[in-house]
């Protein structure tokens, strides 16, 4: 479905008076994916971002738009990301009772469908559903908020994750990891089995968000 090791840098840690600036950055650094969290403050304590973020940068930008809900009942927002241009939409195990639905919805309306876990639910939920992922999103920290410092253990939950998909014929199945990851610790992430890296501090923070966005490809690129 993709090449492997994309960096999707974390639009929430930008600067939201200034969302071009911010995209004009990736670019230039080369990152291919833009990462959109989508929080309700129902099922995470934080406001975010809605549709008109995404339609707004879908204008500017052909770079793979990577939605992911931190929401509940995100059936009824599937469409409007849709429509507004995302490529992949991901929603939490934690807030569905009805995740095979959930999944058709997002393939029906065109996009590319993700599953995503908190630090401490069990990766045995989102098993019977590897047949219709194309993505599990890992957090590596509590969902949101932004900065937070990476979970330990999140490395030997990707590297179970990443034997049980090469186990069973499903290596088509991406891996993301999001939370906390940096430039220091990105590489433990890789070699784990990561295929899509999340980062925002890191890039945005930093006084040279495209020479991160670079160095970060210079590490990927000694993967290969």
């Amino acid at each position: 479905m993709f090449s492997e090791l994309k960096l999707a840098p974390s639009i929430l840690s930008a600067d939201f008076s200034n969302l071009e600036r911010a995209l004009a950055k990736c670019s230039e650094g080369g990152a291919d994916w833009l990462h959109i969290d989508v929080m309700d403050n129902q099922f995470v304590p934080n406001l975010t971002m809605g549709p008109p973020i995404v339609k707004s940068l879908r204008a500017i930008t052909e770079k793979f738009i990577d939605v992911h809900l931190m929401t509940i009942e995100p059936e009824r927002l599937i469409e409007q990301f849709a429509r507004a241009g995302a490529d992949n939409i991901t929603f939490h195990i934690e807030a569905v009772k009805n995740p095979d639905q959930i999944l058709d919805l997002i393939k029906s309306a065109g996009c590319s469908a993700g599953v995503s876990l908190k630090p401490n639910t069990r990766l045995d939920a989102i098993l019977p559903l590897l047949g219709k992922v194309d993505i599990v999103l890992l957090m590596s920290v509590e969902p949101g908020f932004g900065g937070q410092q990476y979970i330990s253990e999140s490395t030997s939950r990707i590297k179970k994750l990443k034997s049980y998909l090469n186990e069973n014929c499903l290596e088509r199945v991406l891996i993301e990891v999001d939370g906390g990851i940096k430039l220091g610790n990105v590489q433990e992430v890789i070699e784990a089995g990561a295929n899509i890296i999340v980062s925002g501090s890191e890039i945005f923070k930093s006084s040279d968000p495209v020479g991160i966005i670079k160095k970060f490809y210079r590490i990927f690129n000694n993967q290969k």
